[in-house]
């Protein structure tokens, strides 16, 4: 357990149980630009409804948008509604941008003497290690803690695509392109690889939804896994934005966990 523990409380809306299955997305209104200084309007929410605004706004606390010289730049004209937040970037350098939400939690659940529920932390509680130490029972029934990893992020370019944010960190649940991000084109197929704490991990289950769900009868989900070495490939079927979430869980906890779950989405644009 590391200082990441404390960001319980920010991101407790995006991995808490009860909104696990919601989905969370960034979406850039464009991804590729080719105009000097251009902005880049952003929407960024949690819901049921891909790209709809149908159960709360993301926070932005979280959010952290990298140039492509691998700087640091701010949100500009930030606002946080109900159902939706919404950003500005300015895209004064050549080259791709990330704009990513990281979250490295610790939480616990375990079944009392009455043959109640418990969940460690609560919504919104920020917590350290000796709050672990001290409000989780040890010896209780059912208990299981499991480190939780979460990753949100898309891609924007000004110019020719470049490749200095799409290098992993070794931390996290991280999608690592083989196929650039900014450069997917209908009809043709996409690499990625997914990494777990700089290990590519076999099994990881892959979700694709093109945007428009609520104007057609079925999702139209694109789903695979990924191989042994971490590798998946996606074939577009038409131009428009996606939706693309990653799942995965295994039973090689850091202790005082014994298991891991991780989550990662992305919004991407087909041109």
């Amino acid at each position: 357990m590391n200082k990441s523990i404390v960001l319980v409380a920010l991101s407790s809306l995006l991995i808490s149980a009860p909104s696990w299955a919601h989905r969370a997305w960034i979406k850039p209104d464009t991804t590729v630009v080719s105009k000097e200084n251009s902005w880049v309007a952003f929407d960024a929410a949690i819901s049921n409804d891909i790209f709809g605004f149908d159960h709360h706004a993301m926070s932005l606390g979280l959010l952290v948008a990298t140039a492509p010289n691998g700087e640091h730049i701010p949100l500009q004209n930030k606002y946080t509604g109900k159902y939706r937040s919404v950003f500005d970037l300015q895209l004064n350098q050549k080259g791709t941008y990330k704009v990513a939400s990281e979250a490295d939690t610790l939480r616990a659940s375990w079944t009392d003497s009455d043959g109640k529920k418990h969940y460690w932390p609560g919504r919104g509680q920020t917590v350290t290690p000796a709050d672990f130490e001290q409000q989780v029972p040890k010896s209780a029934d059912n208990l299981v803690v499991s480190n939780v990893y979460r990753r949100i992020e898309t891609f924007v370019t000004a110019g020719a695509p470049s490749r200095e944010v799409l290098q992993p960190s070794g931390h996290g649940i991280e999608l690592i392109p083989h196929t650039h991000p900014n450069d997917l084109y209908a009809g043709e197929t996409a690499e990625f690889s997914v990494h777990l704490n700089g290990q590519a991990v076999a099994g990881a289950n892959i979700e694709v939804i093109p945007a428009g769900m609520r104007y057609r009868e079925q999702q139209n989900e694109i789903k695979t896994t990924t191989s042994e070495d971490g590798l998946f490939s996606i074939n577009w079927p038409h131009a428009g934005q996606y939706f693309m979430e990653i799942n995965y869980s295994d039973n090689q906890g850091e202790a005082p966990a014994s298991q891991r779950r991780a989550s990662y989405s992305a919004v991407f644009e087909v041109l």
